[in-house]
C-alpha cells in the first residue's frame, strides 16, 4: 500500500478531537473544528494513525480544575463529527480514573502506548490534535522524553490560551524538548 512520504516506522498521533473540546463543547477550544481538515488530509498518508481521546468518570478529580467534560460514554466525549475516525486503528483512554488528569496520551489506561508503538518499531510521531497548551504539550513531551522524533503539525493544533499567548509557549517547549514544527 503507498502511504505517501511516510513509511511503516512513522505513525500519525491525532490528540483529544472531541466534542466537547470543539464549539459548543462543555470545555470548548477556540478554532477546535477548523483544524479537522488539516487532521483529515494528513491521515492517509500514515499506514498507523492513532487517536487519544478523554474518558473521563463523572467523579474525576480532573474536574476541580476543569468544568465537567469527556464523561465516558456521553455525547461530548465522542469523537468530533468530520474527523475521519475510519482511518484510526488504536483510541487511546485517558484520565479513566478519578484521581488522575490524563493529559498525555502516554498516560493511557486501556493501552501502554509506548510498548504499543515500539512493538511495532515506530520511531516517528506526528502529532496533531487539541488542545496545544495541554494535552498536546504533554504528549509531546512524553514522547521526547521516551526518546521519539516528534513532529508538531501545527495547522493541526489549537490552544485554549488560559492565558495569552499560552499557545506560542506551548510550541517554544515542545520545539526546546527537540520537537519539530511543521
Amino acid at each position: 500500500m503507498n502511504y505517501g512520504n511516510f513509511g511503516l516506522d512513522t505513525a500519525l498521533l491525532v490528540i483529544d478531537v472531541q466534542n466537547d473540546f470543539c464549539p459548543g463543547g462543555a470545555l470548548a477550544v477556540a478554532g477546535g473544528d477548523d483544524i479537522i481538515p488539516t487532521i483529515n488530509a494528513w491521515m492517509p498518508r500514515f499506514a498507523t494513525v492513532i487517536a487519544s481521546r478523554d474518558w473521563h468518570p463523572a467523579n474525576s478529580v480532573h474536574f476541580k480544575k476543569w468544568p465537567p467534560h469527556c464523561i465516558a460514554g456521553t455525547i461530548g466525549a465522542q469523537f468530533r463529527t468530520g474527523l475521519n475516525t475510519r482511518h484510526i486503528q488504536l483510541v487511546l483512554d485517558k484520565g479513566t480514573g478519578d484521581t488522575d488528569d490524563g493529559y498525555s496520551a502516554f498516560e493511557a489506561t486501556n493501552v501502554d502506548l509506548e510498548g504499543w508503538l515500539r512493538l511495532r518499531k515506530i520511531t516517528t510521531l506526528y502529532v496533531c490534535g487539541l488542545a496545544t497548551d495541554y494535552c498536546v504539550l504533554q504528549t509531546v513531551l512524553d514522547a521526547r522524553r521516551r526518546g521519539f522524533s516528534v513532529v508538531v503539525l501545527r495547522e493541526g493544533v489549537a490552544a485554549v490560551e488560559a492565558a495569552p499567548g499560552d499557545g506560542q509557549r506551548a510550541l517554544d517547549a515542545m520545539e526546546a524538548a527537540g520537537a519539530r514544527l511543521l
